[in-house]
């Protein structure tokens, strides 16, 4: 059996089956990528949360995962070569995850770069972008007077959502098959709409071809499964 004790995170979170691939994540748009990615592929694996409101993503254990205290983080017991393998950053998971089954990303070198080129459009735009609209219309930012940083990201927003639109236009999804790229996409989308509650700032409206996909994304039940994954208690 393998044996994960040297990874000070099992002390905090033990594995029940060290055998199985070891998650650390919350239901966030950037937790829930890996969850979603993690049920798609069928991969066996054992969900931890981490609560943000007992500050666990600043303990010694955690940061011993991931210095940057950020979820997602995985720890795999079978990784390159056999042996353990800890990630964090959830795009660098994605990809890994996409190598290791052989799912969700294309082999075809041109195709598979372009993949990787929305993943990164989405870890540097959407997720920052949207997350700081959040922040300005939904939490503390709300309170201020100034609506100029919020009207910033709502503009940004926007612009982003403008240019999915226009990539979705005749496609069933982002590469035209389902893959990492869709799965990192999505939650964003999910959260701008149904958890910020910023759709009228945003105009989402008028933006058919990302509601008919993401439509599509919710459908699934993968993502059904993933979205709740780990359960908060």
């Amino acid at each position: 059996m393998t044996d994960l004790s040297s990874y000070p995170i099992t002390h905090k979170w033990p594995a029940t089956d060290p055998e199985r691939l070891q998650l650390y994540s919350l239901p966030t748009p950037n937790g829930v990528k890996v969850s979603i990615m993690l049920e798609e592929t069928g991969l066996a694996y054992e969900p931890h949360l981490v609560s943000f409101e007992r500050n666990e993503q600043f303990s010694p254990e955690f940061l011993s995962l991931t210095p940057n205290n950020k979820i997602p983080a995985i720890l795999d017991p079978n990784g390159p070569g056999g042996q353990p393998l800890a990630l964090f950053e959830s795009g660098a998971i994605l990809v890994y995850l996409a190598e290791k089954t052989g799912q969700l990303l294309a082999e075809e070198p041109a195709a598979r770069y372009e993949t990787l080129q929305w993943l990164m459009w989405q870890m540097g735009g959407v997720g920052p972008m949207f997350g700081q609209l959040g922040f300005f219309h939904k939490f503390a930012g709300a309170e201020y007077e100034d609506k100029r940083p919020r009207d910033r990201y709502v503009a940004e927003s926007a612009r982003l959502l403008g240019v999915l639109d226009q990539r979705l236009q005749g496609r069933d999804w982002i590469m035209g098959d389902y893959s990492i790229a869709d799965i990192a996409v999505l939650p964003w989308v999910r959260c701008l709409v149904d958890f910020y509650k910023a759709d009228e700032l945003v105009q989402f409206e008028r933006f058919g071809n990302v509601r008919r996909v993401l439509d599509a994304f919710l459908a699934r039940p993968a993502v059904q499964r993933g979205l709740n994954i780990p359960a908060r208690t």
